[in-house]
This record gives C-alpha cells, structure tokens and sequence, in this order.
C-alpha cells in the first residue's frame, strides 16, 4: 500500500531544502534544543576514545618497560579523565534531556502558532484541518515529519564527533609498519593490501545503511495505513475512558461493537496488518542482512588488526585500540548515511508539514483604528451582503440587508441551517463576505486593523470552552484580573454564591485535569461562566449564539427578565430557538435559507399568520400553554 506521499519522486535537493528549512524552525523557536545534543554528542563521543587510548598505553607499558612511574602517570590521567568526563556527560545528558523531554509539546507549539495567526476562516476550512491531521498521526505512529528534526541532527553530530575521534585513533595503524623480521607478514606494508581493506570496509559501511533506509522506506509506505490504524485505535480504544460516552456503552453495551472495529483486521497494527507483513519478509530481511553485515566487518577488522600486530607492527596494548577505533569509524560512517537515509525517507512527511505552515492568509488586516467612544455609539450596517463558504457551490447567506443602532436589542431566529451562525460570523470578521461590504460607522470593516475590530465584540458561541484553569481566570480570559469586576460579571450572569463554583470563591478550578479539587461543571454552570466571560470583556457589542440552550426554563426566565439590566448600554444581538426570548428584544430578524424573510417586533410577527415565525412561535408555545 503506497502513500499518495511517496508516489511522488523524491529529489535530494529537495529533501536537503526541507530538512535544512525544518532545522531553522526549530533554531528559531527552540535553538538550545541543538546546543544541547551538540554538547552532549561531543562529550559522548569523546569518552570511549580517551578511555580507549589510555589503556592502550597502559597495557603496552605492562607489556613493554613496566616503569613504575609512567605507568602511574598513566593510571592517574585515566582515573582524571574518566572521572571529568562522567561529570561532564552527565550535565550536558541532563541538559539535553531537558531541552529533549519537551519536544513533543515544542512541535505542538509551532503548529498552534500557525493556528492562531492564520486567518479564522482557513483554520476552518476541511484541507486545513486535513492536514493538520495528517502532521498529527505521522507524528503519533513513529515521529515522522518536523518532531524528527532534533534527533536526526542529534545522530548526524554524534556520528560527525564519532567519525573524527576515530580518525584520530586509527592514522597510526596504517602509518606503523611491520618489521622486516616477520617474514610474510611484511606484506601488511604495502598499500595495496591497504586498499584492499578499505574497499571492503567503505563497501560494508555504505551497504548496511542503504539497506537499513530501504527498510525503512517500506515502513514509511504505511503512513496512510497508519493514519487509519491510529484513529481506529484513538477512538475505539479510549472510548471506555470518556465520561461523555460512559452511559451509553453501558446501556447498548457498545464495547462490543466497538471491539469488531477496533480489532478488525485489515488495521495495519494487528499482526495480520501490512507492518507484520513487512516485518516477517521484506523488512525483517532487511533489517537481518544490515546488522549481518556489520558482524563481517567486525570481523575483517580484527583479522587485520590482530595479524599486524602479530607481525610485530604494534603492541596488544594497540590492538584494543585499533579495534576500538576502526569499529567506531565504520559505525560512525554507517549511522551518518543511516541518518541521511532517514532524513531522505522523511521529506514526504517534511512536505506536509510545510504545506500546513505555508497556508499563506488571505484576509486583508486593515490599519484604521477603531474609535474608543465612550458613548458606545457604533453602528453597523450589512449592504447587500451574500456568503458561501469554500469550495462549496450552495449561498450561505443571500442578499442581506441590516442596519444596528446603538443599544439595540436584536434576536435571529430560525431553523438549523437556516444562516444564523454564519451571519455572526461574517458580523465578527471572522469570515468575509463573498458579495457585498459590512459597514462600522459607514466604513467598511475590512480597513480597519483587525484584532483592534474583534476588541469591539463579546461573543459567546454555541461550542464554547471553559479552561480547567479558576473561575477568575476562565471569567477575564486572563492570568491577571480584576476580582470585582469578575465577581459583578458573574453574578449579573446568574451564578449566584450557592453554585458550588464558588467554593473557593474565583479561585475555585473548574474541572479536574489539573486539579484534584478541582470542581467539575454543568452544562449551565458553564454556560453561565461563558456569558460572564462576555460581560467581563465590556465590549460595545455582545453576542450570545444560543446563550441559554443548556439552562433550564427557571434560569433561562430569570436570564432574559434582567437581560436589559445585563447589557446595559450595550447593542445586544442573540440567537435562540426558545422564542420566548425573544420578547425582550427591539426586533427580529427571521432567517430562512441564508435569507432575511422577516424582519420586525415580536408582537407584529407572531400576527403575521403567513410568516414563518408565526408557525415556528406557534409550535413552541402550545407547550407552555
């Protein structure tokens, strides 16, 4: 099963560009995350060499002279040395698993910023979210894609420290000779014989990793398999863990129905899955016949050594160190083309990941300030507006007209689908209109500095969320706030003292992620906090997007009867399906198929017999009759 990714040539040019692109990112966001493993990889790399040279020279002084006095100086720099280097490996380690531990989150952390600096409407739009889920389960499977960085860039410096320390170690073995005295073994003098070494060695060394990053390839392959098998196993697994859930598995015993998905066995995971597959053939051989082939090289490589020395060239006390060291050198150069072969196989998943990051924002931002009036006196008009989201050919909104005096209270109403959300959408420039223009104080909001426009705006939408942070914080949005103001916003929402959110007053923490004693919340609770949250903001306009769906009807009544005391001087635009609230309001707009098909006072409407909010006031009302 080939990914649509993979199908698509790999050049290396490319695959250098992207890597290096992806090493900026992290040295911009995160650069100790390198200076880390760069230390550590040197320090790493250094310890078995000096230790190694050490006791070359120690054993063939026990071998040779045995002088008292070099071989303690010798004993002496090998303790010191061992003993500065364990320090010193020891703290760059733990600075580096430090910087490491995060690394996850830090990825996380660059993703969420491109979030929230791209255009809201391009946040929302399926390929983006497609995407974003493609980067997630190429990192949750086997770290493809960004989060691999700093461990390949980790493996190439400690292959580089490796390959160089090596080096050094082992120049002699070819420059000492083999005295005249040892009759054939001469023949170890010649450069020939030399290069018939290398060959091998350089033919091992390239091989193994070719074979390793072909194995790894076929492992890559599966992404696509993988992306399913995960969320296969991220939904159907964890579903016995979600409260929201618990009762209905529970009633219709949908763990069992969850267990024939979740363990079907076409998931790429389950040992009939294309990863066993793999792993019992191609890539099981693979594998095998890499890790063979350092085994023989190994092998040449003491052969050599030890017949050199055997001849007379060097002392036993040379040989730990030349086997040490050619070994070290050959599996240096096999990790750094290992690493390489990882960095190629990773570009597709690279491309994804910049594809998401490169989603360049389409939203003009606008640099004209927002007045701060004292007097709220702001206005909005919508001239002629239509709307359709993205690729879709349906009109959201058709030819909307409306105009929003100061103090206003407006209700939207109508069925699902019927355009209401998506009006406050286009109201909060959240999305812009696809024909006609939106209008602040007769100019269009589009040249206005955005943030400075949403700042005139308090929202409470339908999906809120509330942070598992204290009631303070959730009410002000904010780390730092005003304790009165918070706890006005609160009670004028309606959560009075007796609520058990108040049980360490605003520091109470809202759920319990983080919190053992934190308080878990009701669906009117948080939608309580959520208005609050609106209130606490002060903003010119607020907007309540169903603001009391989950509220009971003796909450909802006594919400809606001190609305007007709420809001204040504020324009108040709410949607609802309950109208019955709709009877505190100046005016209503009725939408029906993107369309304002009504538009006046409650009263003038519901006697409008014709008129769609006649029958949908109709409907409701005969259950509180």
């Amino acid at each position: 099963m080939k990914s649509e990714e993979k199908k698509e040539r790999i050049e290396i040019r490319e695959a250098f560009h992207l890597n290096w692109r992806a090493i900026g990112i992290w040295w911009k966001h995160y650069p100790l995350v390198f200076l880390s493993s760069a230390a550590f990889s040197l320090v790493n790399a250094l310890t078995p060499y000096v230790g190694i040279w050490l006791s070359a020279r120690i054993i063939n002084e026990l071998a040779g002279a045995r002088d008292p006095n070099a071989l303690l100086q010798l004993v002496i720099a090998a303790l010191v040395s061992a003993a500065l280097l364990s320090f010193l490996k020891a703290v760059t380690e733990r600075w580096r698993n430090a910087q490491h531990a995060e690394k996850h989150v830090k990825v996380y952390k660059i993703l969420t910023d491109k979030f929230l600096t791209m255009d809201f409407c391009l946040v929302d739009a399926p390929h983006t979210q497609d995407l974003y889920a493609q980067i997630r389960q190429n990192m949750q499977w086997s770290g493809w894609g960004i989060r691999r960085i700093p461990d390949n860039f980790e493996a190439v410096i400690n292959a580089l420290c490796q390959i160089a320390g090596a080096a050094a170690l082992s120049v002699s073995l070819f420059t000492q000779m083999v005295p005249e005295s040892a009759g054939t073994l001469v023949v170890f003098n010649h450069p020939s014989l030399v290069c018939v070494l290398i060959l091998p060695l350089l033919a091992v060394t390239i091989l193994s990793p070719i074979l390793t990053t072909k194995a790894d390839s076929y492992y890559a392959s599966c992404a696509d398999g993988a992306k399913k098998g995960n969320r296969t196993f991220g939904f159907y697994g964890f579903m016995g863990y979600d409260r929201r859930r618990a009762l209905d598995i529970r009633m219709y015993c949908q763990n069992l129905l969850c267990q024939k998905y979740f363990l079907h066995s076409d998931n790429v995971f389950t040992t009939k899955g294309l990863l066993a597959k793999f792993a019992r053939g191609k890539v099981g051989g693979l594998y095998a016949l890499s890790s063979a082939l350092s085994y023989v090289l190994t092998g040449l490589i003491y052969v050599y050594v030890c017949l050199k020395a055997y001849g007379g060239a060097f002392g036993v006390g040379s040989v730990t160190q030349y086997v040490g060291a050619i070994t070290s050198l050959t599996g240096g150069m096999t990790k750094l083309l290992t690493t390489l072969g990882e960095m190629y196989t990773n570009t597709p998943f690279l491309r994804t990941a910049f594809e998401f990051l490169d989603i360049p924002n389409q939203m003009y931002q606008g640099s004209l300030t927002v007045e701060k009036r004292s007097d709220r006196n702001y206005e909005i008009e919508f001239r002629d507006v239509s709307f359709r989201y993205p690729n879709t050919g349906a009109w959201a909104l058709r030819h909307v007209s409306a105009r929003f005096r100061v103090g206003e209270r407006l209700a939207i109403v109508g069925k699902n689908g019927s355009g209401k959300t998506t009006f406050i959408k286009l109201l909060c420039r959240l999305y812009d209109p696809s024909e006609g223009e939106i209008l602040l104080n007769g100019i269009d909001i589009k040249k206005y500095n955005y943030q400075e426009y949403l700042s005139v705006f308090s929202v409470v939408f339908q999906d809120f969320q509330l942070l598992p942070f204290s009631l303070g914080q959730n009410t002000a949005a904010a780390a730092q706030y005003d304790a009165g103001r918070a706890e006005t916003a609160l009670q004028e929402a309606g959560l009075g003292k007796s609520s058990p959110l108040w049980k360490n007053g605003l520091e109470t923490v809202l759920y319990k992620q983080f919190d053992d004693n934190g308080v878990e919340v009701s669906g009117g609770e948080a939608q309580k906090v959520a208005i609050a949250r609106a209130l606490y903001k002060d903003a010119p306009f607020i907007v309540l997007d169903e603001p009391t769906a989950a509220l009971d009807p003796i909450a909802e009544a006594e919400i809606y009867e001190k609305f007007n005391e709420i809001v204040g001087d504020k324009t108040a635009i709410y949607i609802s399906h309950r109208l019955s609230s709709c009877r505190f309001c100046d005016e209503i707009m009725v939408f029906d198929h993107g369309s304002v098909v009504q538009q006046g006072t409650h009263e003038a409407l519901a006697a409008d017999e014709a008129g769609i909010y006649h029958q949908l006031w109709n409907a409701q009302a005969q259950y509180y009759q």
